[in-house]
């Protein structure tokens, strides 16, 4: 006798429907086939074990378990249930009716109980996708699977409550209240209570507007860190198709609280510095979402930025560009999705007082220039925006002068990316000036002979790259956007200019 039941594995974020065959011979051997990793192998035990906790009964005879498509590696724990389910089915322990119309994942403990499982978001959208009438999971996921609609979900606390289920001899509990909490991203932080530093507020605008990457450089003190942890509240908020993808890479990553709710602020990401190039960018033995995909459609925040392995800076090269991570291995390639805004901080010079106003430098030239390149110029390249932080004055600190709030900056980034959202109408994506295609650039970015003479001279003088050059127009239109003008003017070239500061101070070093 042969029975089916239907399960899923995880490809980065792409799901894939494993149907697994259980076969019923003679004799008294288990054989479990179809590439299954150690821990879908020790399923055997697993659910031996729940299977005599919950006086069920293990048939005493040849089991044969093929997990289709044979030449796809299986792994994790949640096929524990599909397996169990298959065993009881062909032993005539449950119905089989609905086996065909129900995707199910879960983990087993030894008492039949069903564990926690991560992926279920991912899981649920490829089921429904596929046309099954519904998807069985833990109860402790059901809120996560409860965010995709227009499928059934069967949240299942135990072995024996699916069993129930099938059999038609028990109604489910079905959990009465969806909780909606969110993973928080710093929204209590407000510009409003920073002192002075109009010039960097400005240049975080902008970055806010057309999603431009941006290092923050000045000495100890002067407000790096503040500044840009207050950056995510003048972001405009995901819409509904930015807020899955967010969440089904924390699902995948086992991210997601036990309430499972919908991720709808831009994520906020600051790993520290000791961080390796793996957890940086994702990979190891079993592949798993790096921080620059957690910080998708959100911000990644390197502090220190020289401080941190050069191998792990310079890996974030290609993903910087393509907004996709690409894990390859010899058996398979995934792709995490990896579309993020840098935001980085450093000091001017290893003792940080480089044109400090009242501190003098200790450093000497040839260890600033050791300092500066850390941080590689191709990577400084991708980098749109340089903004040199000065110190707070006293007066500044003292003032009680009321400061623009994050709500009134974050308005005018609003009205600048409603301009870009009708600008590349024609995208599927809601994309930003920083994202623009050399076609785009031609087609939205015409300059006049001022702007182009403007352009000329700094790249001559600052010894500028041709994406750097791209770089400047792609922040001057946005600043022309926030002025509301259809066309780039030379103050705005000027303005975009100016903040190419590690560049002049290169410049200026050598």
């Amino acid at each position: 006798m042969l029975v089916k039941t239907y399960s899923s594995t995880l490809s980065g974020i792409l799901s894939t429907t494993i149907t697994i065959e259980v076969n019923l011979g003679s004799g008294v051997n288990f054989y479990l086939v179809g590439l299954p990793d150690n821990a879908v192998k020790e399923s055997h035990q697993r659910i031996k074990a729940a299977f005599k906790n919950n006086k069920l009964k293990f048939p005493g005879r040849e089991i044969t378990i093929n997990m289709a498509p044979a030449d796809l590696k299986k792994e994790g724990t949640v096929f524990d249930l599909p397996i169990a389910i298959g065993i009881l089915s062909v032993s005539n322990q449950v119905n089989t009716s609905k086996l065909e119309e129900y995707l199910m994942i879960g983990e087993l403990s030894l008492d039949g109980s069903l564990q926690f499982c991560k992926g279920v978001l991912p899981r649920t959208m490829q089921a429904k996708k596929e046309g099954f009438k519904g998807i069985i999971v833990p109860q402790q996921n059901y809120f996560e699977a409860k965010l995709v609609n227009g499928i059934e979900v069967i949240p299942a606390q135990s072995l024996q409550s699916v069993v129930h289920f099938l059999n038609g001899t028990k109604e489910l509990d079905f959990p009465s209240v969806v909780n909606t909490t969110e993973i928080s991203t710093n929204s209590n932080l407000d510009f409003h209570d920073v002192q002075g530093q109009f010039q960097v507020k400005r240049a975080l605008e902008i970055s806010a507007a057309g999603g431009h990457n941006l290092i923050l450089i000045g000495p100890p003190g002067a407000g790096k860190s503040m500044l840009a942890m207050r950056m995510s509240g003048i972001l405009p908020e995901m819409n509904i198709d930015e807020a899955l993808e967010t969440t089904t890479l924390y699902s995948v990553s086992n991210k997601v609280n036990y309430d499972g709710g919908l991720i709808n602020k831009r994520p906020f990401r600051k790993p520290h510095h000791t961080i390796s190039d793996v957890a940086l960018v994702g990979g190891g033995g079993i592949p798993k979402p790096g921080e620059i995909s957690l910080a998708h459609n959100g911000i990644l925040f390197l502090d220190e930025l020289p401080e941190y392995k050069r191998n792990a800076l310079e890996v974030m090269r290609q993903p910087m560009e393509d907004k996709v991570v690409t894990i390859s291995r010899a058996s398979f390639t995934m792709d995490y999705p990896a579309n993020f805004m840098l935001l980085a901080a450093m000091n001017p010079c290893p003792c940080g007082y480089l044109n400090h106003p009242d501190k003098k430098c200790s450093c000497s030239p040839f260890q600033i220039q050791r300092y500066l390149s850390k941080i590689s110029g191709p990577l400084l390249d991708r980098i749109d925006l340089h903004v040199e932080v000065a110190p707070v004055s006293f007066a500044d600190l003292s003032s009680n002068k009321k400061q623009e709030s994050s709500i009134e900056i974050k308005k005018r980034v609003l009205s600048a990316r409603t301009i870009q959202n009708d600008r590349f109408s024609n995208k599927n994506i809601n994309q930003c000036n920083s994202n623009m295609t050399k076609s785009e650039l031609k087609a939205h970015c015409q300059l006049s002979i001022d702007c182009t003479e403007l352009i000329e001279l700094a790249m001559n003088r600052l010894n500028l790259s041709a994406r750097a050059y791209d770089r400047i127009l792609k922040v001057s239109r946005t600043i022309a956007d926030l002025d509301q003008k259809k066309q780039i003017e030379k103050q705005h070239v000027a303005e975009a200019v100016q903040y190419r500061g590690l560049d002049k101070l290169k410049n200026y070093i050598s």
